[in-house]
């Protein structure tokens, strides 16, 4: 409403010149005769003037009318700066509502983080006094199961017991034993038997370490002979290749002898070859 409204005032403006301007050309013109020469001479310049007048007043009223429009533009330009600032500072308004808005989210996810945060450490607080007291509690059992441990060992130190002994704990009943001696009870049960075939096994191991040297002499005698078995049958063996290569010898010498007694009278009858 307001760029039309100026419009229309500058529009007006306009128009209530140019009617005052017109009228002002119009009351400036004469209406009287001139009889004369020099009075047409001064009427003539009057004319020049009037209408240079006229002319720098059109050129006026156009500069006018120029400069009106170049002040409705202005103005228009001044209205659509003014348009564009109040967009813009709606703009900036909304922006400082959403800033507002996203600090005020942000602060309640903020608390909310500091409190969800507390409470975690409050509990992980809660569970290390746990696991301290706990630890503390396992510590003293764990001390007081090694003073046990340590009383138990110094108690079955000496577990063995002779056998009159055995016989005295056996006929009591087990309520009135001491753990030592319920031990020792229970050691001498499981360790008696194990000492029996300890013993029979050492028997054993002696009739079978016996037996053990007695084939090991069979072994090594049956050794002996056979190394005095095996020197004689080498010994043998070249006695007969011996015997043998002279078997082969003295029937080569008989088939020589042979011939030359059965082939004497060709021999005799040869020609004795020139020397």
């Amino acid at each position: 409403m307001a760029p039309k409204k100026r419009d229309k005032d500058a529009k007006v403006n306009i128009s209530s010149s140019l009617e005052s301007e017109d009228f002002s050309l119009e009351t400036t013109v004469p209406t009287e005769d001139i009889s004369s020469s020099d009075e047409r001479d001064g009427a003539q310049k009057i004319t020049r003037q009037l209408i240079e007048r006229k002319e720098l007043l059109h050129n006026l009223q156009l500069l006018k009318i120029e400069l009106s429009q170049k002040n409705l533009i202005i103005d228009n330009l001044k209205l659509d700066h003014l348009t564009k600032i109040e967009e813009l500072e709606e703009r900036l308004n909304d922006a400082l509502h959403q800033k507002q808005l996203l600090a005020l989210r942000l602060d309640s996810q903020l608390k909310l983080q500091q409190d969800e945060s507390k409470k975690q450490q409050q509990f992980r607080k809660q569970e290390m006094d746990t696991i301290l007291l706990r630890q503390k509690q396992l510590e003293e059992t764990n001390r007081q199961l090694s003073e046990k441990a340590g009383d138990i060992r110094r108690s079955l130190r000496d577990l063995e017991l002779t056998e009159e002994k055995y016989s005295e704990l056996k006929d009591l009943p087990e309520e009135m034993l001491s753990i030592p001696e319920y031990v020792s009870v229970r050691f001498y049960e499981l360790l008696n038997p194990l000492r029996a075939q300890v013993n029979e096994l050492q028997v054993k191991k002696k009739s079978v370490s016996e037996d053990l040297d007695s084939h090991r002499s069979q072994i090594k005698s049956l050794m002996e002979s056979y190394e005095g078995e095996r020197r004689m049958r080498s010994e043998l063996e070249i006695r007969s290749q011996r015997l043998t290569l002279e078997l082969a010898d003295t029937k080569q010498l008989i088939q020589e002898g042979d011939y030359k007694r059965e082939n004497y009278g060709k021999v005799k009858r040869q020609p004795i070859a020139a020397p």
